[in-house]
């Protein structure tokens, strides 16, 4: 007699595999982020002495790329999963994050830094799925919601790791050299995870395993056009377009304009401040790093007091949470303000991240738990690559503080009136004849301001938090009433978790 995979999972507890699946998890988590909460400096700040300096648009092209590949791709790749293996895929996905960690350290071109990205994300494609679809199988709807909050604690606790890591390995100043042995680590880091693939058995997904690969891909691009999904897809891709700004465009953000300098004065550990042309701040990733270390403290416990309220409801609590956080923590130049802020999005954020997953886990039919957790990235990729795109034009027009100190100069005609200027941000170095790298401290010299001046009188001239921010803060809004209609609809769906 054939035993269903759902079968011998009756319990409220967790076996050896669960746990395996969550330290793979850590360790994934814990390369990318040491990398991850960094490189928006390293691509794009001006006065960065070992990074790219690539413009905001740049950034945001890479940025876009990277959320297609690591976020659209799962959508395919999560059928194969199911039908090949997680191990075998899990170990695919380990080689291509090394390879594209490497490229990423040794390559400094815009096309070849490109190329690691994606190689990257390539790898985080085949990961995600494979390692969320194998989580799946271990979990039932007596213990889905406290084993996907434990999940996403431990996320975190690679995630919180990460900026500390950074932190000690770039030093202060940034150098070319640290930034390559940042991504060399964040590589080696990965490499351990080949280890752990031999403390346990595969578990069966329950697809069929005579699929050829076009049959997976047909049955893929099948199941994600019921209407339903394609609702619930869209609105949560509006979600993560605003969600994301936090851990992408906020780094720059920090750099620029927030004033940190308090709380440098309090922090225990020299490695956890750095000398700037404003003074003694702390490292932007370290104030992030809040969002991480708070999931860590309340995941659990917000999980077990949500276990029992309807997932969608849930979820149109904790967007409407997270919108307020990224609202405090964007119109504000204060320190202080912007870890208030980060505290109200992660509350939002461990409301609503772990029940995305439960939602659909619950949803899918037996044999297809990791194409529909694929699904899942849908709109994390769709969201990432606007989002990234809108944050490119957004920032480099209107957020950036070097640029802004060109359109200053330009607009002041401080460097003489024969400097007319045609209005373009693209036209602007030409017309000056100043690079963005240089912009700040030119102003400076010909206003007689040190740095902390110059910045509050381009935050005070340019309004650079209104102009970046509400355009996001506006589409979290339609997504969280979007999201509102539809919990509405699926009661009428009988949806066992509406």
């Amino acid at each position: 007699m054939t035993t269903s995979p759902e079968a011998p999972k009756k319990t409220r507890t967790f076996g050896r595999t669960y746990w395996m699946l969550n330290a793979i998890e850590m360790f994934e988590r814990l390369a990318y982020f040491s990398m991850r909460a960094v490189v928006p400096v390293y691509i794009m700040q001006a006065d960065d002495p070992g990074g790219l300096h690539f413009t905001a648009a740049m950034k945001g092209t890479i940025y876009a790329w990277w959320f297609i590949f690591q976020s659209i791709l799962p959508t395919f790749t999560g059928g194969y999963a199911d039908r090949y293996g997680y191990k075998k895929t899990l170990f695919i996905s380990f080689t291509l994050n090394i390879v594209g960690y490497l490229m990423m350290a040794n390559l400094r071109s815009y096309p070849g830094f490109f190329a690691g990205v994606i190689v990257l994300a390539s790898g985080t494609a085949l990961f995600k799925p494979a390692l969320q679809g194998s989580l799946a199988q271990n979990l039932t709807k007596l213990n889905s919601s406290v084993g996907w909050g434990i999940f996403y604690w431990v996320v975190n606790i690679g995630a919180a790791i990460g900026p500390f890591l950074a932190t000690a390995i770039l030093g202060d100043p940034h150098t070319r050299a640290s930034w390559r042995t940042l991504f060399t680590a964040s590589a080696i880091i990965t490499s351990l995870n080949y280890i752990m693939l031999f403390t346990f058995r595969d578990v069966p997904s329950g697809a069929d395993k005579t699929e050829s690969p076009i049959q997976v891909m047909r049955r893929t691009l099948k199941n994600i056009i019921e209407p339903r999904l394609v609702a619930w897809l869209l609105i949560m891709s509006c979600f993560w377009l605003m969600m994301y700004q936090l851990w992408d465009l906020h780094p720059n953000f920090i750099e620029d304009w927030v004033d940190s300098s308090p709380i440098a004065r309090i922090l225990p550990f020299d490695q956890w401040r750095m000398q700037t042309a404003r003074g003694v701040m702390v490292p932007q990733q370290i104030l992030l790093n809040l969002n991480a270390l708070f999931i860590i403290l309340f995941m659990v416990p917000v999980s077990w007091m949500v276990r029992r309220m309807r997932v969608l409801a849930c979820m149109v609590i904790g967007m409407a949470v997270a919108m307020i956080g990224i609202l405090v923590a964007g119109f504000t130049a204060s320190g202080w303000v912007l870890l208030l802020g980060i505290i109200f999005f992660s509350t939002g954020e461990m409301m609503t991240g772990p029940k995305k997953n439960e939602y659909l886990g619950l949803i899918a039919p037996p044999g297809k738990k990791a194409l529909y957790l694929g699904y899942v990235n849908i709109p994390v990729g769709i969201g990432g690559f606007v989002g990234s795109k809108m944050a490119g034009y957004l920032y480099g027009h209107y957020g950036e503080k070097a640029t802004l100190a060109l359109r200053y100069m330009a607009e002041k005609k401080l460097l003489g009136q024969d400097k007319a200027w045609d209005g373009s941000i693209r036209t602007l170095e030409a017309t000056l004849g100043v690079s963005r790298t240089e912009a700040v401290a030119r102003l400076q010299e010909l206003t007689g301001m040190d740095a902390v001046q110059v910045t509050r009188m381009l935050w005070a001239e340019y309004h650079p938090q209104y102009y970046v921010w509400t355009p996001f803060a506006a589409v979290g809004l339609a997504a969280i009433v979007a999201l509102v209609i539809f919990s509405q609809m699926a009661k009428r769906w009988k949806d066992m978790d509406a």
